[in-house]
């Protein structure tokens, strides 16, 4: 069966750094696109970051563009989310996503997310 555990998540103040890591079990996720989201409340979901299959080409939304780095293993069969000089907005549940797509939508392995906190 798949799995797709977030970890590192907490609560932290603002300026401090956190690393996500999403580890996967179930089959190989080498040929994977994968990406982080993350969903405040009331609010809609959003991307955060991507790193496409294949070439490992990056995208990052306007908010955290200079702040946080995608990463993967594939060795490892993980992504990571190096999060730097976090800001109160950034609160929100982060969830990784893996798509077999080189360009998604849509997503077809989801974890259950990991909330981070950052206080002003």
């Amino acid at each position: 069966q798949v799995q797709l555990v977030e970890s590192g998540g907490g609560l932290v103040q603002a300026g401090a750094s956190l690393r996500l890591s999403c580890a996967a079990s179930g089959r190989t996720f080498s040929s994977y696109t994968m990406a982080w989201f993350r969903q405040a409340p009331g609010k809609e979901r959003e991307l955060v970051a991507r790193i496409r299959r294949g070439d490992d080409t990056t995208y990052y939304a306007d908010s955290v563009k200079d702040r946080f780095t995608i990463s993967r293993d594939n060795a490892k069969n993980t992504v990571y989310l190096q999060m730097n000089s976090l800001k109160p907005e950034d609160t929100a549940v982060y969830y990784c996503a893996f798509s077999s797509l080189a360009y998604p939508p849509p997503y077809g392995y989801w974890g259950q997310g990991t909330q981070v906190t950052v206080s002003s």
